[in-house]
């Protein structure tokens, strides 16, 4: 398993290579970082969570395995293995994982003064069941 914290060049490894699972925690891992933005991998043991907070950019969350509830402007969005998760920026968020969870976390570091834009936050529409 690679010892530094971002990912060696041409080198394919397995997501589960990438970080271990922390006892009772959460543990985090940065895959790459540039000006533009950044790519970290984290694994969440059931039950834990991070608690809200908002970022200046939008944030891409992609499920790798396990499930989340990820709560996004107020609304929780159930998000399982396999699933892909755009939090926009300045917009209050949270995760907590329902499960043994691993995640990659994309961060997209151009800020964005959306109001300024003209562009309104979308917020999470709730599924019919």
């Amino acid at each position: 398993m690679p010892t530094d914290s971002t990912l060696p060049p041409a080198e394919a490894i397995a997501f589960q290579d990438l970080l271990a699972f922390a006892a009772h925690g959460i543990a985090s891992r940065v895959l790459g970082k540039t000006n533009g933005g950044s790519a970290t991998i984290f694994t969440f043991e059931k039950g834990q969570s991070l608690s809200e907070h908002t970022a200046p950019f939008d944030a891409l969350v992609f499920i790798l395995e396990g499930e989340m509830t990820l709560t996004v402007g107020g609304e929780p969005i159930m998000a399982g293995a396999g699933t892909a998760t755009r939090m926009p920026a300045n917009v209050p968020h949270a995760l907590d994982a329902n499960e043994r969870t691993r995640m990659l976390l994309v961060m997209l570091r151009e800020p964005r003064d959306t109001a300024a834009a003209g562009e309104k936050i979308p917020l999470p529409r709730k599924r019919e069941a």
